[in-house]
């Protein structure tokens, strides 16, 4: 099995991308559930949506999250084609096809940021577009606001290091933290779509695996709700009560 390509870019620090800390701040909030899991009954491959030979996490864990999205909502999984992918990667990193591999990296924000002003190509000739209604930063240091996301959003997009440990081959089911070979070797995103108090659900690589608390602490230095449209619409889920409305308002500050 071809391992995930490493391809995030450091994170940015764009001050005109709203917080939903600061949204949530005041509110009367429910404690998370005690557990989630989006990922239950879905296939165990997913597909890699490129990431085993091209440098697009970023771009392939948005289309891992249509899939979560739409399996829950509507009963039927949206597996968008390859070639959707490698458009969205080739708008937001300047990849064209052809291009010696594993090609640029990205940056979570600036792919989020696309995906709210144009959208993700889908559809058999990409014609379509899916756009996010918004995407807020979430504080990964508040665990319960981590939860609170997967939770009412379906999924937390976050940006980890990757330890040398876990880029094995076969890659380990679960993710702790651990001394020998502990070297960042580089950058990945991933989404979250399940958590218990032992630690987070994730996909990568099309694969679904386990991360600790511990390990998500260490490792984690960004973290984003999505809020796709048709997820909120079906499931009524939102935190602290933010309408769809609401959420598309936050990305006024990112027009133009």
């Amino acid at each position: 099995m071809s391992l995930p390509q490493l391809g995030r870019k450091p994170r940015s620090f764009n001050p005109r991308i709203p917080h939903l800390s600061a949204h949530l701040a005041g509110r009367a909030l429910t404690a998370p559930p005690a557990s989630v899991d989006w990922t239950r009954g879905m296939q165990p491959d997913l597909g890699p949506m490129l990431n085993d030979r091209l440098n697009d996490c970023s771009c392939a864990a948005f289309y891992h999250a249509l899939q979560v999205w739409s399996f829950n909502a509507t009963g039927t999984m949206d597996t968008e084609p390859d070639s959707d992918v490698e458009a969205l990667y080739g708008a937001v990193s300047g990849y064209k096809p052809g291009d010696a591999a594993p090609g640029p990296m990205c940056n979570e924000q600036d792919v989020l940021t696309y995906l709210t002003q144009t959208g993700a190509p889908i559809g058999l000739d990409g014609s379509g577009r899916n756009k996010l209604a918004a995407f807020l930063e979430i504080d990964y240091r508040n665990l319960d606001d981590v939860k609170r996301t997967i939770s009412e959003f379906g999924v937390a997009y976050i940006g980890i290091g990757i330890p040398a440990y876990v880029h094995a081959n076969p890659t380990p089911q679960v993710w702790d933290v651990e001394e020998k070979n502990s070297k960042v070797i580089g950058g990945h995103a991933v989404i979250l779509a399940g958590y218990d108090a032992q630690g987070a659900k994730f996909i990568s690589g099309g694969k679904t695996y386990t991360m600790t608390w511990a390990f998500f602490s260490k490792y984690t230095d960004e973290a984003y709700a999505l809020a796709d449209e048709a997820w909120i619409t079906t499931k009524g889920l939102t935190p602290g009560g933010l309408t769809l409305d609401m959420l598309k308002g936050q990305m006024q500050g990112l027009k133009g």
